[in-house]
């Protein structure tokens, strides 16, 4: 019996999933109940412009809204409608609710047995909990997530709670921003996983070129690089879509008439040759959030908001449309993180819509360092400049300005010579003074989070004159990056006694050799700043902390190429 389960799950699991996103409750609260999971389900498979291959349902949550640890009501709705199952167990509230999730999933497996079982696509262990605890995350109030570690511990008590059961051949996995895949601190889960679920959406790249024009190649340049992080894995798409009603993000608007282009561009991409679940089929009812990305209105019966049809899209994968789209589109060539979080703080209260407001800025994390390369647990390092890295043209965008503290060098605030990139960088909080939140791609600097900077200075250095220089280009001259930044205020750095590690805090950081080697009072875009200036500490790894001043909140993506943006050491 547990073979044949076994085998069924697994053939489950290996077909081609199309499906949509559902939380536990309506928009005003109320707990979905059985008949109403039966409607939706039902309703996913009769779309107008469809073929009825709808047929999955992603789930945030095991437990039935206002209940402890009773299995959601879902399931048996899923076995009414034979429509399978991306399971998902809450991971951020903590340990006792996650057992509690556990609990419901067990429960389920023991009552309804081989026919829940046979309908398991895979078993999701949180879902963007390590975005949210990323220093972008705490910034955009997205809320309380979980770290790698303990969702490694929470994928390995699921894997022992099903072992022996009609659910043991389910493949486990998490979901979470594709930013947060690429960040090589949150390697422990990739390794921990069966598949991994990219969330991304391209209208919330409000820090980047956004349009409709570019969604389809925004959005792939994101699946590309998942799945060059994913360690082999299988990716699949767990959320994307674009709302049909909301603010303008940047370029992005909301409308009915973007949603269709986005869906027959993206989504007949996606449909019917990897795992897709979109977001979502009904997020209306009984109130409409703000933005809304329904593909129908309150009304769940009522003729789809826009034409669903696929026939007319000439696609034959998905990696030809990202190629095309790419070659075909110069504004964007790289994609921002932006997602929407697809849960409320609590399972039990879930609400797709609930969160939305919380997670409309960007996350300011590019693609790539470069088009050749892969990314690592660290930054690669540039021991020099190239020609082609450090002509006049990229760097034209920027107005030299040197900041107070080193005047009369004579080191150039750009990197047009030989430069070092930081091997690592470190943001600490003062708002979580023990958190380790390891090396990161991104920098933040804002009054509460500071960053710190690894560089390795080689010997040939010695005697010369080196200069900590911040590279601040406009928005409009990124391609790789993007940042965020609030107008005001400068930066100030100080030059730590020892260098920083991966487990740095902000109370375990080394103390200042120099405090306050040097500042910048305004910083703006457009600018370059030569922040400090002193001899090399050649052979040396010297590790410089920068922090805000004047109310400064600035998070970006370290880069060099084409156009360079972050912290430098120059050498003259």
């Amino acid at each position: 019996m547990h073979f044949l389960a076994a085998a069924a799950a697994l053939a489950t699991a290996q077909a081609t999933h199309i499906g949509f996103n559902y939380g536990g409750t309506f928009t005003d609260g109320s707990a979905k109940q059985q008949t109403d999971f039966v409607a939706e389900f039902s309703r996913a498979k009769s779309l107008q412009g469809t073929r009825g291959e709808f047929t999955s349902a992603r789930l945030y949550t095991m437990i039935q809204a206002g209940t402890a640890d009773t299995p959601i009501s879902a399931i048996p709705a899923a076995i009414d409608t034979q429509t399978t199952l991306l399971l998902g167990l809450w991971a951020s509230a903590g340990k006792d609710n996650f057992n509690n999730e556990v609990i419901a999933l067990t429960s389920a497996i023991d009552q309804y047995g081989l026919a829940f079982t046979s309908l398991i696509v895979g078993i999701s262990i949180g879902s963007e909990d390590l975005y949210r605890t990323s220093p972008t995350g705490v910034i955009n109030l997205s809320g309380a997530g979980a770290e790698p570690m303990e969702l490694v511990s929470y994928i390995k008590q699921v894997r022992s709670a099903i072992a022996g059961t009609a659910a043991s051949g389910a493949l486990i996995g998490h979901v979470d921003t594709w930013t947060a895949w690429v960040n090589g601190t949150n390697d422990p889960v990739i390794s921990a996983c069966d598949w991994l679920g990219m969330d991304a959406y391209p209208y919330f790249q409000n820090t980047i070129a956004n349009g409709i024009n570019v969604g389809n190649a925004t959005f792939f340049e994101a699946y590309d690089n998942t799945v060059g992080a994913s360690q082999g894995k299988a990716v699949w798409v767990t959320e994307t879509g674009w709302p049909v009603s909301g603010p303008q993000e940047n370029q992005a608007v909301a409308s009915m008439q973007n949603a269709e282009t986005y869906w027959k561009e993206t989504g007949c991409a996606l449909f019917g040759k990897m795992n897709t679940w979109w977001y979502v089929l009904q997020d209306a009812a009984p109130t409409t959030p703000n933005p809304s990305f329904g593909v129908i209105g309150a009304d769940l019966n009522g003729t789809p908001l826009y034409d669903l049809t696929c026939s007319n899209v000439a696609v034959t994968s998905a990696s030809s449309t990202a190629a095309s789209s790419s070659a075909t589109s110069s504004a964007v060539t790289s994609a921002s993180s932006a997602t929407m979080p697809a849960s409320a703080s609590g399972a039990n209260t879930e609400s797709l819509s609930d969160a939305v407001p919380g997670h409309s800025q960007t996350s300011p994390v590019s693609a790539s360092l470069s088009p050749s390369q892969t990314y690592q647990t660290t930054p690669i390092t540039i021991a020099a400049c190239s020609s082609s890295i450090c002509s006049s043209t990229s760097i034209t965008a920027l107005s030299t300005t040197t900041a107070a503290a080193p005047s009369g060098s004579t080191c150039p605030a750009s990197i047009s010579g030989e430069y070092q990139y930081p091997h690592l960088i470190v943001p600490v909080s003062s708002a979580n003074p023990d958190k380790a939140y390891g090396t990161q791609y991104s920098a933040t600097i804002s009054p509460d989070v500071s960053s710190v900077f690894n560089f390795d200075l080689p010997a040939s250095y010695a005697g010369e004159t080196c200069s900590l220089v911040f590279l601040f280009p406009e928005q409009a001259a990124l391609k790789h990056s993007a940042f965020t930044f609030n107008g005001q205020g400068g930066i100030s750095a100080n030059q730590l006694m020892s260098p920083a590690t991966e487990a740095t805090t902000y109370n375990s950081m080394p103390a200042a050799a120099v405090q306050g080697i040097g500042k910048v009072d305004s910083v703006s875009p457009g600018n370059s700043y030569v922040v400090a200036s002193s001899e090399c500490g050649a052979g040396a790894r010297q590790s410089f902390e920068l922090t805000s001043t004047g109310g400064l909140n600035l998070a970006y993506f370290q880069d060099w190429n084409p156009t360079p943006i972050g912290a430098f050491i120059t050498v003259c």
